[in-house]
């Protein structure tokens, strides 16, 4: 339907052109009583001729100046060569704001999220960067020497500042190798949870799989620094690097004008206590919405607050009871969620977890959540995406037999208690974005 109507505006975008040919097509465009307007001056005299074409130029002028109104509005909009070239890449063209002759839309700059193109996304850097953290896997000999090969390439030919945790620095076959031994005193070491490094790293290289790369975005909690992810370990969704290359990818990075993509997180608040529920209200909730001063997100106590990558899982935990948790989206009750669980994932997560329980795969372009049931008791829930801008929160059901559990990335991994019926353990979860390379 789009398509078509972008169609009906070809004769007027072919006669800023001034060809012949375009004024030829936009003659055979006309509507049926318009031809027979502009071949009657062909049967009268020369001035009725002229008169006849003269009143038809001021219609066509008049029509002009009619679209040119609509035009002025969306100016800077991007052209329609540009839509169709953004349709060969995966986000389609951009959304059609004329409709028919006379019709256009208001432009409004806060309705339309604009998404960049992913072939376009290049890093830059607006200082050289000097500080550069490298995580390793743990407990995987494969990676001493590709590690080890790494730090004297920054140290020693790039003059940077090596940043690593201190638990692979103190490794006894780092500390015995006399060969690395003059490096590593020049590595600066960090531990988890005790120093803060986030605000003096520029760059973060990966060694291993797609948990080691989980496990640095967990390390930033605010701003993310550009990841480069070197595939050494079993999954590689995450990891598009080889390492044989390490030299000439690294160089590239530094110089800038690399290609980056953008990876969303999920902001997620554990919330406890001061939750009154529906039932305890003075009158019934309308259309399963409860209404904004019983549903504060900020009441009650916050106990966790964490940025997550992939996914964040509330399961029945050991119990063999099924899990029965209630979903809410903006406030409004969406399902009760009855199985061994429900999955919140991004789009980086969709390949995931999500994917082995049944979801889709999301590019990580696209903004949007992925909410996917663990095994539901149910026909009707199945997983569904909701926009990235929208708050979703998960909080046991009033009738529920046991607890639930809940873990970020495969981490933290704590227990929803369920409180009593004025009283509720809950999930906040919404959107943020890193920089991942």
């Amino acid at each position: 339907m789009m398509n078509s109507m972008e169609e009906k505006r070809t004769p007027i975008e072919l006669e800023g052109e001034g060809t012949k040919p375009a004024k030829h097509k936009e003659l055979h465009g006309k509507s049926p009583r318009r031809r027979r307007e502009v071949k009657r001056p062909h049967q009268r005299s020369n001035g009725q001729e002229s008169g006849s074409h003269q009143s038809f130029e001021q219609h066509e002028a008049l029509e002009q100046r009619q679209s040119v109104t609509c035009d002025e509005m969306t100016e800077n909009l991007p052209k329609k060569s540009d839509r169709c070239r953004r349709a060969h890449f995966l986000h389609g063209p951009y959304p059609t704001t004329h409709f028919g002759p006379k019709a256009c839309i208001l432009p409004n700059p806060t309705s339309v999220m604009h998404i960049q193109d992913p072939a376009s996304q290049r890093l830059m850097w607006s200082k050289p960067p000097v500080n550069v953290l490298v995580i390793r896997k743990i407990r995987d000999e494969g990676l001493l020497e590709p590690f080890k090969e790494l730090c004297r390439f920054l140290v020693k030919e790039k003059q940077l500042m090596v940043y690593v945790e201190k638990k692979v620095v103190d490794d006894g076959r780092l500390v015995t190798d006399a060969t690395f031994c003059d490096i590593r005193k020049q590595l600066c070491t960090f531990r988890e949870g005790f120093d803060d490094i986030s605000n003096c790293i520029d760059l973060i290289i990966c060694l291993g799989g797609d948990g080691t790369l989980l496990y640095a975005s967990s390390l930033f909690q605010d701003s993310v620094p550009p990841v480069m992810a070197f595939h050494l370990g079993s999954l590689g969704f995450l990891t598009p690097f080889k390492f044989e290359s390490y030299k000439s990818e690294v160089e590239k990075v530094f110089e800038g004008n690399a290609a980056i993509v953008l990876r969303s997180r999920l902001k997620v608040k554990v919330v406890k206590g001061l939750f009154q529920r529906s039932k305890q209200l003075s009158g019934p909730e309308e259309n399963g919405t409860i209404p904004h001063q019983h549903l504060s997100p900020d009441a009650g106590k916050i106990t966790l607050q964490l940025q997550v990558l992939n996914e964040v899982v509330v399961d029945r935990g050991p119990s063999s009871y099924l899990s029965n948790v209630d979903l809410y989206l903006d406030g409004r009750l969406i399902t009760s969620v009855q199985g061994d669980g429900v999955i919140v994932s991004t789009p980086t997560g969709s390949t995931a977890y999500a994917a082995a329980a049944g979801a889709s795969m999301i590019h990580p372009n696209v903004p949007a959540i992925m909410v996917t049931p663990i095994c539901p008791h149910s026909l009707s829930f199945r997983p569904i995406v909701v926009p990235a801008g929208v708050e979703l929160m998960i909080m046991l059901s009033s009738d529920a037999r046991n607890t639930a559990w809940i873990s970020f990335d495969g981490r933290k991994r704590q227990e929803i208690q369920h409180g009593d019926s004025s009283s509720s353990s809950r999930v906040i979860i919404s959107k943020s974005f890193p920089l991942l390379c």
